[in-house]
């Protein structure tokens, strides 16, 4: 029999796990869920805990997990920009399929004006694609990752006490082009929902970190940057915060938003839902706490550089109510396992380039002695 996942048929490369073979047997009995964004930092670890929890997973991106290898049953690399790949990894009538792919990153992405276009171009495609895909296949439910980025420049955001109710995101005024990509892609799903019967869950995420967060490609956040420049910086030194570090942001560890995108899967609530720490903290803040993880004493030079909102936290009480649970653990405890992956990375990265370096200082001499004998020769 032809093997409908060969080269041949297929519209892209997988790869596929020892156990993704015992799917085709227990097909009737497992729970199927696709996870769009795989590759990236919250889609793998979402493939983690959904394994966890006895699911057979899917997991699809324009690239594998940079950090670790995936734990999906089948791992599919594929552009999800394109309609009829999107066709294809619907192949089946998922349970649920998690849709984390976008185009997106930190404020040096984000708030530069430079990739807007593509921004909010590529992501509006990629959930165009996914939610007419996931319809025609039958798919039970669909995860939407919104983002705090949402919600209006015109909300009370003082730094010590800003406004992040679910409610204050109308009228409608985002600070960044993508925000407006994400409240219309919210308002797609909610349409889709109410045109095709598609149940959806939106989780609007609020600066989600943890290990194999983004740190050094340009797309990384506020904490991850911080993290680096502290694990890079010799004691005694600078680091450089942009803004003068007065504005403040809360930051959400990665077990505690996966534990939120579950139950609100698992819930009977379809209305956007901030997922977010409700501790707030300043820029200036966090790199403190940061140096007396790291046990070094740095200066800090502020310095001209997109920064967003005065402050931005979520309010909590529509998902205390609606699931009974909100996220509690404290900034510190993801913090310190942050750091220390983060440093690791910085150290391997050195160690990389001083082997590099005499690799290359090696080869300049062995070349140097070859000329030298051939001119003897």
């Amino acid at each position: 029999m032809e093997d409908k996942y060969s080269a041949a048929n297929f519209l892209f490369a997988h790869t596929e796990n020892a156990r993704g073979c015992l799917w085709h047997k227990d097909r009737n009995t497992m729970k199927r869920a696709l996870v769009c964004g795989a590759g990236g930092f919250i889609g793998s670890h979402l493939v983690a805990r959904l394994k966890l929890e006895g699911y057979w997973v899917r997991g699809v991106d324009l690239k594998e997990p940079e950090y670790d290898q995936s734990e999906a049953d089948q791992f599919l690399k594929a552009d999800l920009r394109n309609a009829a790949m999107c066709s294809e990894i619907c192949d089946m009538p998922f349970s649920e399929v998690y849709q984390l792919a976008d185009d997106a990153g930190g404020a040096g992405h984000i708030f530069t004006k430079q990739h807007d276009a593509d921004i909010m171009h590529n992501s509006v495609i990629v959930n165009c694609n996914m939610l007419k895909s996931a319809v025609n296949s039958g798919v039970g439910k669909i995860f939407f990752s919104s983002s705090a980025c949402i919600y209006p420049e015109q909300n009370p955001f003082a730094p010590l006490n800003p406004s992040g109710a679910e409610d204050s995101a109308y009228p409608s005024l985002p600070d960044s082009e993508y925000g407006w990509e994400k409240l219309f892609s919210e308002r797609l799903y909610l349409s889709y929902q109410r045109n095709y019967e598609i149940r959806v869950r939106i989780a609007r995420l609020h600066n989600v970190f943890g290990p194999g967060v983004s740190w050094n490609n340009g797309r990384e956040n506020a904490l991850a940057a911080l993290c680096r420049k502290v694990a890079e910086s010799p004691a005694g030194g600078e680091i450089e915060v942009w803004g003068n570090g007065s504005q403040t942001r809360s930051f959400l560890y990665i077990e505690e938003c996966l534990e939120g995108v579950r139950r609100l899967m698992d819930s009977e609530f379809s209305d956007p839902l901030n997922i977010g720490s409700e501790e707030i903290i300043s820029i200036d803040q966090l790199a403190y706490a940061i140096m007396r993880i790291a046990k070094k004493d740095l200066r800090i030079r502020h310095a001209p550089g997109p920064v967003g909102v005065a402050g931005r936290k979520p309010d909590n009480r529509r998902i205390r109510e609606k699931l009974g649970w909100s996220p509690d653990l404290p900034l510190s405890y993801g913090l310190e396992k942050t750091y220390a992956w983060i440093r690791e990375q910085v150290v391997s990265d050195k160690r990389n380039a001083l082997v590099f370096e005499k690799e290359r200082e090696s080869a300049k001499i062995r070349r140097k002695l070859a000329d030298e004998n051939a001119s003897v020769l």
